[in-house]
């Protein structure tokens, strides 16, 4: 039985998915106004939100609302409301590189999440289809890649500011889940050369204080040696370094597209596999899924039946 047709049984039908974009939330003070993609179910009530944070590979509009696809369409057509920002770092906006916080834009970022649960009333008007329908006391945040740094601060992990040397706790105790895609892992001398002198807020993060519940994805090829000297273990950092409850899926033969999550059929995903990018796909839902109904067998049936295949595309592990 392929992965996709195991998920298919594990998940049940997919339903409609309507998606609205660009959604815009004024904002005064950042450098543009905030513009999100909602996807959402077309029927239910009570659902869940994910916030989404791009990353930033080398296509443009991947690293914007436009993006992650993949992974955006398929939790929509399972229940979940899905908010994707395009974040002053990507590609689609090319700002001005001489503000301080360029070119990755690291708080602005984890704030531009913030500001979407501030501003649900919002993006509910904005999306008559939704009025009424969101459960705002479920909310999941997502990430891939630099994402995935995003993620990390909002669930807990913090950071010495490179410009001032202070500790910055982004922590959004309105986010209860979250799962880390491909995310970097510690400073220090697991950074790379490149990464140590262009991206010096990798250089002192501390997941030690990461305590949201959290599934961490990591490809067992994902070397990423233009980040780090450490290899693919450094992107179980964040599950390894931080306090439970935590998983760890880690993807056999995974790079760092993990089989293709950022958008259908793109050059830049080095590892495509449908097989694999449909193993992500159930284990995140199921994992959500689970953590959002307290006794939900979701993640445990997604689990097993990833263990039972002839030919494992991946293990699990948790604390």
């Amino acid at each position: 039985m392929s992965a996709s047709t195991r998920a298919a049984g594990l998940v049940g039908s997919p339903v409609p998915v309507l998606s609205v974009s660009p959604v815009v939330l004024s904002t005064p003070g950042r450098a543009v106004d905030l513009e999100v993609r909602v996807s959402a179910p077309m029927t239910g009530t009570d659902l869940p939100v994910i916030l989404l944070s791009h990353g930033q590979g080398h296509s443009r509009h991947l690293s914007s609302l436009n993006g992650y696809a993949p992974l955006a369409n398929f939790w929509a057509a399972r229940g979940f409301v899905v908010i994707q920002p395009t974040h002053l770092s990507s590609r689609t906006l090319s700002l001005d590189s001489g503000d301080p916080e360029a070119p990755m834009y690291w708080r602005s970022r984890a704030e531009d999440m913030r500001r979407v649960i501030d501003r649900l009333d919002a993006v509910e008007a904005a999306v008559p289809q939704l009025v009424g329908r969101v459960d705002r006391s479920r909310i999941a945040v997502a990430g891939h890649s630099m994402g995935g740094h995003t993620a990390s601060m909002l669930l807990g992990a913090r950071l010495t500011d490179p410009l001032d040397g202070t500790e910055v706790n982004l922590t959004e105790p309105r986010i209860t889940a979250g799962v880390l895609l491909a995310a970097p892992g510690r400073g220090g001398d697991a950074l790379s050369e490149f990464a140590a002198s262009n991206y010096s807020f990798f250089s002192a993060i501390d997941f030690s204080g990461m305590a949201t519940p959290t599934l961490v994805v990591a490809g067992d090829k994902d070397a990423s040696a233009h980040l780090t000297v450490r290899g693919p273990e450094w992107h179980a950092d964040p599950y390894v370094l931080s306090t439970g409850p935590k998983s760890l899926l880690t993807l056999f033969g995974a790079e760092h597209g993990l089989g293709g999550v950022s958008g259908y059929d793109v050059a830049e995903t080095t590892d495509d596999d449908p097989e694999r990018l449909s193993a992500v796909q159930w284990l995140t839902w199921a994992y959500l899924r689970t953590q959002f109904h307290p006794g939900d067998s979701a993640w445990q049936e997604a689990c097993d039946a990833l263990a039972a295949r002839p030919e494992p595309l991946g293990r699990v592990e948790s604390k």
